[in-house]
């Protein structure tokens, strides 16, 4: 036997994926870890946590009661304790074409209808369908880096055009034409706006549609905030324009239905031109899914219950509830020193809003400031680096009021205590 002395080195096959090489300080999740690892635990005051995207930890933004009867009756029901078919189970899968066809023209069937493991499988889905060698996507700056993230495993090019801020985070739709090239197989847009707190107009989404047609690509319509609006422009789906331009929707319970947990999303087809399915961009949708997770059975099983059966006096709270915040936020944040919030926020959970660094005499950068924030205040907000604006901030309104009162009373003191 060999002693230590003699042992050679085992040569090992493995190595890591090198394609892995996403740094989690890139991720929302990562940044929002980092930050609160900053906290000073001889703080007694409360965390207010104004950098999440997941309101149901606070006891007012609890899920319908018809949710929540539904999921048991599902379970007791003993009919969803199998394998469900790649696609979602067929009753689900109408759910959603119904729930979706009520804002629509070109009316959805359950063939259009794709379930997945929340919104972000239906993200990886379309992003790996369309990944071919050359290809290139367009993404919205600011967006929601998880796109930037799909893509680079895939090995999407990314391009991204800028929202803009003096209109309302409009798409920057001369840059879009400018970017795209033969290479260009799809547009994102993301509405209600992540992390911009917006809402498109129905005359904006046909000029992004009619923009998309002329360059001869896709829309994937980001609708996972679907409905939360509360200002003076209401929701419309783009699939509104599906016959100018083929349009994917991507959505999900997790907000409307305050249930980001349960982790059902979907992936509709608006194409009533049958444009996608005679490039074979369906059957590939159809292919990956049979070789990735499906969303539990027990959560389609509840589905048609929750879709169908939910009342608008539900709805309506919450909006009302969200509506409120946003006011709360918007009206507080213009006395706060060196943060400049460009337009109220309308719809989603969030707002952006730009640092004027020249106001304080110790603070370098967006990321500085938030970890400076968490440190000396327990408040935790998201730099804007993380969703492509440096030196902006996104902050998270859809908390108990008190909370976020209390929060920009400290966020306020903050930039007292460090300006000029």
């Amino acid at each position: 036997m060999e002693n230590g002395s003699t042992l050679k080195k085992k040569y090992w096959r493995f190595r890591r994926n090198q394609e892995m090489n996403m740094s989690p300080e890139i991720t929302i999740r990562g940044v929002r870890y980092m930050i609160m690892s900053k906290l000073n635990k001889s703080d007694t005051r409360p965390v207010i946590p104004l950098a999440h995207g997941d309101p149901s930890a606070f006891p007012c933004f609890r899920t319908a009661q018809i949710a929540e009867d539904a999921i048991i009756h599902s379970i007791r029901s003993a009919k969803f304790n199998g394998y469900g078919p790649n696609i979602g189970i067929l009753p689900a899968r109408r759910a959603v074409a119904e729930y979706l066809s009520q804002d629509l023209p070109n009316k959805l069937t359950e063939d259009d209808v794709f379930l997945t493991v929340g919104c972000t499988q239906a993200i990886q889905t379309i992003l790996t369908v369309l990944a071919n060698p050359k290809a290139n996507i367009l993404l919205p700056k600011p967006g929601f880096p998880y796109y930037e993230a799909v893509a680079n495993s895939c090995h999407l090019e990314v391009r991204h055009f800028d929202l803009l801020p003096e209109k309302d985070w409009e798409v920057d739709l001369d840059a879009v034409e400018a970017l795209a090239d033969e290479n260009t197989v799809a547009m994102v847009i993301i509405n209600p706006g992540n992390p911009c707190g917006n809402i498109f107009t129905c005359e904006h989404l046909e000029k992004v549609a009619k923009t998309a047609k002329k360059l001869g690509i896709l829309v994937i319509s980001d609708e996972v905030y679907d409905h939360l609006a509360f200002g003076k422009n209401p929701f419309v789906p783009m699939g509104t324009f599906g016959s100018i331009t083929p349009v994917v929707t991507l959505g999900s319970i997790s907000k409307r239905w305050i249930v980001p947990g349960w982790r059902l999303g979907w992936l509709a087809i608006n194409d009533p031109n049958n444009i996608l399915k005679e490039h074979g961009i369906i059957d590939c949708i159809t292919r990956h899914l049979s070789i990735s997770c499906d969303p539990s059975t027990i959560i389609q099983g509840a589905i048609p219950d929750i879709l169908g059966k939910t009342k608008e006096d539900f709805f309506l709270k919450i909006i009302n509830i969200i509506k409120e915040a946003a006011n709360i936020c918007y009206e507080g944040l213009a006395d706060v020193p060196g943060v400049i919030c460009p337009s109220k926020p309308e719809g989603s959970m969030f707002v952006m809003v730009k640092l004027d660094l020249s106001v304080f005499e110790d603070i370098k950068d967006d990321v500085d400031f938030c970890l400076m924030l968490a440190k000396e205040e327990s408040v935790i907000i998201l730099p804007g680096i993380t969703v492509g604006l440096k030196n902006w901030l996104r902050i998270t309104f859809a908390i108990e009021h008190l909370a976020l009162e209390d929060g920009i009373k400290r966020l306020k003191a903050f930039c007292e205590r460090h300006s000029d």
